[in-house]
């Protein structure tokens, strides 16, 4: 919950290298695209998007995710902020995660491969590890407490789409450099991918009754419904009804299990 202690010197120097990462994580794709350096983001997708393909306008999320966490930022570094359990545990993690996603923009620009992948795992684990950890004090946050808005809102977008995109990330360099392993079809790795995310979303759902974190995902595979409709019917259809069952059950979990389950583990 929110808190009325103050910031000591050393949490205030960390909401400040907060603040700082978070304006690079935006800046970065915003240079790198208004001086095109290197290939862009889709054009780097594009070179092994043959296995899993997602929609280009989905990825319009980003710039909800990038207003949010900028509100974060300025947020969590404003006096009037107390330092609850929350901004103090995702403060760091939040941070490094900020680095990764803009040092990702890098490595993709400069097509390097495997690094986007080792770089978007490691972001995405640096958000969910910690969310599901303190997955009580998530529960446990009111309603109209501004930890869960502007610190639990944003911070879970972007964890719920890192999830998602990461799965994309995997299978499109697999696939780029020729390494999928032949034990699976393509479209069955698809799958199993789809598969994967959903059942992230939903135990992310159930651990934390926050519906930031599965919605991006759904909005992913909503995304890959329609980039693979014309290509791989089957794929497109397992995507929308892998969304489908993650929207239905993550809303249900949450609003129903909701009241109450600041006492459950």
């Amino acid at each position: 919950m929110s808190s009325i202690l103050r910031p000591t010197p050393a949490q205030r120097t960390r909401r400040l290298i907060v603040l700082v990462c978070a304006v690079f994580a935006v800046l970065v794709p915003a240079i790198q695209a208004l001086a095109g350096l290197g290939q862009s983001q889709a054009e780097f997708a594009a070179a092994g998007d043959s296995t899993l393909r997602i929609a280009g306008w989905t990825f319009s999320i980003w710039s909800l995710i990038y207003l949010w966490i900028l509100a974060y930022a300025v947020w969590q570094v404003l006096p009037s902020t107390g330092e609850s359990d929350l901004v103090n545990r995702m403060g760091w993690p939040s941070a490094a995660a900020f680095v990764l996603i803009g040092a990702w923009i890098v490595a993709a620009a400069a097509d390097a491969q495997a690094a986007t992948v080792i770089i978007i795992v490691l972001a995405m684990l640096s958000l969910v590890a910690p969310l599901f950890l303190n997955a009580r004090e998530v529960r446990a946050t009111p309603t109209r407490d501004l930890d869960r808005w502007l610190l639990l809102w944003p911070l879970g977008l972007l964890a719920g789409w890192l999830t998602v995109a990461t799965a994309a990330n995997i299978l499109g360099v697999a696939t780029a450099l020729n390494a999928l392993p032949a034990a699976l079809s393509p479209t069955a790795w698809a799958v199993v991918a789809v598969i994967v995310v959903v059942a992230l979303g939903l135990i992310g759902a159930w651990r934390l009754r926050l519906l930031a974190y599965p919605l991006p995902i759904a909005w992913g595979l909503i995304g890959a419904f329609a980039a693979e409709q014309d290509r791989n019917p089957t794929l497109a259809f397992t995507a929308l009804a892998a969304a489908v069952l993650l929207l239905l059950g993550a809303v249900l979990i949450v609003f129903q299990l909701r009241r109450g389950v600041d006492r459950v583990d």
